[in-house]
């Protein structure tokens, strides 16, 4: 583990301001080992490196990341040089080792015997068993080239939030008809001997003796993980036409802090201009800590780490307002040249979420059209044609089944939402132990029919373990998604406010890059979508009471006395086949 202080001068997390609450990345850390490398050398073993590549977004150039060190004369390096990426839930991360047999001391890995490669994502590190992967190398035409095995560690030593409560006592006064109205402001000092504002007080009003309420705050953003950096904190007190007059500052440190009540944590508030003009000035006041509690915070990859396991569901309009898919002028339509909107926005939301899924298999449904063989019209098909197992084999055959279902369903309407919200939820009602967590996503081109039971859905399934994203294609207006998307007020339904925000909605056209490189838009839509769902998620394991599983023991190696052949259960709930009537 690293120490918090290694992290001050990245950029990343000095940049951290906690009024805007833009956290930066996790950081997670890669650990390399190989097995049976190929043997390069006549004489002795080979001397492997492993050089890791990250790909750029928008023009798939692949730079090379770092290296690790060379092992002399070993099939099976245990790399000690690691690899620390910042981490986001929300994009594809791709990777890519290369390995090689270092025969000169030349840093140009031409000059060097390559021994095979690896590629995944971040992504699907992270999220296999107990965050350890194991991948085939390939590469070499008609050889095996033994295996990696990469580990991912979220360096987690910055972690913590403290929640402090403090009071004033006898601070001067300020106003001339009434007493002071104080509050605080915490400032963390940087290396370069500025201050930045980290927490701002409520106001208490009209009082000299003050107990302002108990806040919490990360400890990053208090004092960038650095136990002994300045603490700066002023007293003012508040005026409505905020010229707020100065009472005094003081200064302290979380170490000096962290000793909690105590005669160490009564501060003398000094006003510097009083304190030069008047000799008998003592100071304007004290403040003294009355509690310190810190308190770890755990995370999205936590939870990931510990088994939960992501469950992945679609639902595709397919509504007569889409047009005739046989026209090019339809949202369904298929070019031989390019994906249409619906296939882009599900490609690019799928091909992230499957890497936390450890079955890939994916229940996809259509709404809104009528059914063969008798026409029958239907809010909540099997786009594979099979009711009684929805689930399709990764996000490809999510698409197949989409393709196949376009030329034998005919498009119709109205456009209901509830039906499709109302069977994940079913699923996700029988699993509230946070083993499981649900995501569907709908791919919609306009206006709702069913508002009234859409919102009752939404607030039924805002206390369950489930979120709902909404992509809109098309040039329809999407007034009504926007309020599903409680960002700004709180859906309700029949006087019911929704326990939480669930439901993301984007409209696809915002993605639509100019250059026409989709590549582009599919990552930014997938980043907008999917940037929601690791703080939803933690509402509701926070709320629940849920607390990560630990991860599972470390690995042992094959034909050790404690091996055990390690599977992973489906992750259809109990009761499954679907008893549900489509």
């Amino acid at each position: 583990m690293i120490n918090c202080n290694s992290f001050v001068n990245m950029a990343s997390i000095g940049d951290f301001d906690p009024l805007n609450a833009s956290i930066p990345a996790t950081k997670v850390e890669i650990t390399v080992s190989c097995r049976n490398l190929l043997d390069r050398d006549t004489f002795s073993k080979s001397d492997p490196i492993c050089v890791l590549y990250t790909q750029g977004i928008g023009n798939k150039e692949w730079r090379e990341f770092g290296r690790t060190e060379v092992i002399d004369n070993t099939l099976n390096p245990e790399f000690v040089r690691k690899f620390i990426l910042d981490y986001f839930f929300e994009e594809r991360q791709n990777l890519r080792f290369d390995l090689y047999d270092v025969d000169s001391k030349s840093a140009n890995l031409s000059k060097h015997d390559f021994l095979g490669q690896a590629f995944c994502t971040l992504g699907e590190v992270v999220g296999s068993l107990g965050s350890r992967m194991e991948k085939p190398l390939v590469g070499i035409p008609g050889k095996k080239c033994g295996t990696i095995i990469c580990k991912a560690e979220e360096l987690g030593n910055c972690r913590e939030s403290v929640m402090m409560q403090f009071c004033g006592n006898k601070l001067d006064k300020k106003d001339f008809f009434g007493k002071s109205d104080p509050f605080l402001v915490f400032y963390r000092s940087n290396e370069d001997g500025t201050f930045t504002i980290c927490h701002k007080t409520e106001v208490v009003k009209n009082t000299l003796n003050p107990v302002w309420q108990a806040f919490k705050i990360p400890v990053r953003a208090l004092c960038n993980g650095d136990y002994d950096r300045t603490i700066k904190i002023e007293c003012y007190d508040w005026d409505r036409d905020g010229s707020h007059d100065f009472i005094g500052e003081f200064s302290t440190s979380y170490r000096e802090l962290s000793r909690g009540q105590s005669q160490f944590n009564v501060y003398e508030v000094v006003n510097p201009k009083k304190k030069g003009k008047k000799k008998k000035y003592l100071n304007s006041g004290t403040v003294t800590l009355l509690s310190f509690l810190v308190d770890i915070e755990v995370t999205f990859l936590d939870y990931i780490k510990g088994g939960t396991q992501i469950n992945f569901t679609v639902a595709i309009d397919f509504t007569a307002s889409n047009g005739n898919p046989a026209q090019p002028t339809s949202l369904h339509y298929m070019s031989p040249y390019q994906m249409n909107a619906y296939a882009m926005a599900l490609k690019a939301v799928g091909e992230i979420i499957q890497d936390y899924d450890s079955d890939k298999m994916f229940p996809a449904l259509g709404f809104g059209a009528k059914l063969p063989p008798d026409g029958r019209v239907s809010h909540e098909f099997a786009l594979n044609g099979n009711p009684q197992n929805p689930y399709c084999t990764g996000i490809d055959g999510v698409m197949e089944a989409y393709y196949q279902s376009l030329k034998s369903v005919c498009l119709y309407g109205p456009t209901n939402f509830s039906p499709v919200i109302n069977h994940v939820a079913r699923y996700a009602a029988s699993v509230k132990d946070g083993s499981q967590y649900f995501i569907l996503l709908i791919i919609t081109d306009g206006v709702i029919s069913d508002m009234a039971q859409t919102k009752e859905s939404i607030v039924n399934a805002s206390c369950l373990p489930m979120s709902i994203i909404i992509v809109g294609v098309g040039p329809a207006e999407f007034d009504a998604m926007i309020e599903l998307d409680g960002d700004e007020v709180r859906i309700s339904s029949r006087g019911r406010y929704a326990e939480r925000d669930i439901v993301q909605f984007v409209p696809f056209r915002d993605y639509i890059d100019r250059t026409g490189n989709h590549i582009l838009s599919m990552a930014r839509l997938a980043k907008d979508v999917l940037a929601e769902i690791p703080d939803q998620f933690l509402s509701y394991m926070r709320t629940r009471g849920i607390k990560p599983s630990p991860a599972p023991p470390p690995y042992t190696p094959p034909g050790h006395p404690l091996q055990s052949p390690i599977g992973h259960p489906l992750n259809t709930p109990p009761g499954h086949p679907l008893q549900t009537q489509i």
